[in-house]
C-alpha cells in the first residue's frame, strides 16, 4: 500500500486524499484549522488525521503534498528537512526559490478547482480529464515522472513547463478572470436594475466572484508581477474596443469580435447543443438522467440557467453532433420539453 501525507485539507487537498484512497493508498492529513482536518476525516479524505504537521509527514512516504496557499507552502518548504518525494499544488510557483533544503521537491499546480471551497465540497473526481501542470525548475527527472504517476492515478493529464510560463500563463486565464468578475459584479451590484436582468452568460461570466477571497489574496501577491501586466494589456485591448465604438468603426470592430469568437471556438471539442425546459417540480433531473442513459450520449458540456425567480430554468446538454438527435428523443421520450 503506497502511502501519503497531505498538509491543507481544503477542497484541493481533500479531493486529493479521496482520490488516492480511492485508488488504495493510505492517506494522513493535518491542517492549521482543526475543524477543516476534522471534516475532512469525515468526509472520507484522510485514513488519519494527524495531531501535529511534524507527526503527518514522519514517514515512511511515498509522496508528501502541500495542498496551501503559496505563501503556507514557502514556509513549510523552507524549513523543512523531509526526505519524502514532496509537491504543492499553489496557483503561483514562486514556492520553488525557497525549496532549495528540501532534496526531492517537484513544484505543481493542478488547473481544477470550485467557486466553492473547503473539504465539504471536495470529489474524487475533482481531477478527471484536468490538466495538472509540472514545473521543470529544479526537478530531477525521476521525480517528475514519479508524480506524472501520481497525477494519472488522480485521472488528470500532467503538462511540463517552467515556473515562469506557468505563471505567465495562469495570470492570464486564472488571475485575470478572478478580477474581471469581481471587477463585473461590483459595477453591475452598484445598478439594480442591471442585477435584476442578469442572464445566464452573466452569471457564467462572473460565476468565479463567488470564491474566498482570502484564497485569493495570497496567490494574487504571489504572482503580483504576472498579474499587472496582464491587467495592463487588458486595459489597452478594452481602450482600443472603445476607441473603435467610439469612430463608429464597425468594420474593425466587427473583425475582432469575429477573431475572438474563432479562438473561443477552439477552446471546446465540437458540439451540438440541446436545451430542455425544467418545470419547478421533483423528479425533472432524474427524468434528463433516464434520457441520458438511454441515449447513450456524450456529454462535452452541461449548464443550467435558472428562471430569475425560481420556477424551474432551461438545462443546456451540449453532446457529440452525432448524438444530438437521439438525446432529443430520449428528452421527449421521458416527458419533458425541449425549449
Amino acid at each position: 500500500m503506497k502511502s501519503a501525507a497531505i498538509l491543507g485539507t481544503g477542497l484541493i487537498g481533500t479531493s486529493i486524499g479521496l482520490g488516492l484512497r480511492a485508488n488504495g493508498w493510505h492517506v494522513t492529513g493535518w491542517d492549521t484549522d482543526v475543524a477543516t482536518g476534522t471534516a475532512a476525516l469525515a468526509k472520507g479524505g484522510l485514513d488519519v488525521l494527524a495531531e501535529s504537521e511534524d507527526a503527518a509527514c514522519q514517514g515512511p512516504l511515498d509522496l508528501l503534498v502541500l495542498a496551501t496557499p503559496p505563501e503556507a507552502a514557502g514556509e513549510f518548504v523552507a524549513r523543512a528537512r523531509v526526505p519524502w518525494l514532496t509537491i504543492d499544488t499553489a496557483g503561483a510557483k514562486s514556492v520553488i526559490a525557497a525549496a532549495s533544503n528540501l532534496a526531492r521537491f517537484v513544484a505543481t499546480h493542478p488547473m481544477a478547482g470550485r467557486e466553492v471551497s473547503g473539504p465539504a465540497a471536495a470529489t474524487a473526481s475533482l481531477f478527471n480529464g484536468a490538466t495538472w501542470v509540472i514545473a521543470t525548475d529544479d526537478a530531477a527527472a525521476a521525480d517528475m515522472e514519479e508524480v506524472e504517476a501520481f497525477i494519472g492515478v488522480l485521472g488528470a493529464r500532467p503538462v511540463r513547463m517552467t515556473a515562469a510560463d506557468h505563471d505567465a500563463a495562469v495570470a492570464v486565464i486564472s488571475h485575470l478572470p478572478q478580477l474581471l468578475a469581481a471587477s463585473l459584479i461590483g459595477l453591475a451590484g452598484e445598478h439594480p436594475e442591471a442585477m435584476n436582468l442578469a442572464a445566464g452568460s452573466f452569471r457564467d461570466l462572473t460565476r468565479v466572484a463567488g470564491s474566498d477571497p482570502k484564497l485569493w489574496l495570497d496567490v494574487l501577491a504571489a504572482n503580483r508581477t504576472e498579474v499587472l501586466a496582464a491587467v495592463t494589456e487588458l486595459q489597452e485591448r478594452l481602450g482600443s474596443l472603445a476607441e473603435l465604438i467610439a469612430a463608429g468603426d464597425a468594420g474593425l470592430l466587427e473583425a475582432q469580435l469575429s477573431g475572438s469568437r474563432e479562438v473561443r471556438r477552439s477552446l471546446a471539442a465540437r458540439a451540438t447543443a440541446v436545451h430542455i425546459a425544467l418545470a419547478d417540480r421533483p423528479g425533472e433531473l432524474a427524468k434528463v438522467g433516464a434520457a441520458l442513459s438511454a441515449a447513450m450520449a456524450d456529454v462535452r458540456d452541461i449548464q443550467l440557467r435558472h428562471a430569475p425567480y425560481g420556477g424551474g430554468g432551461v438545462l443546456t446538454i451540449s453532446v457529440r453532433p452525432g448524438d444530438a438527435a437521439a438525446l432529443t428523443e430520449a428528452i421527449l421520450g421521458v416527458g419533458l420539453v425541449i425549449a
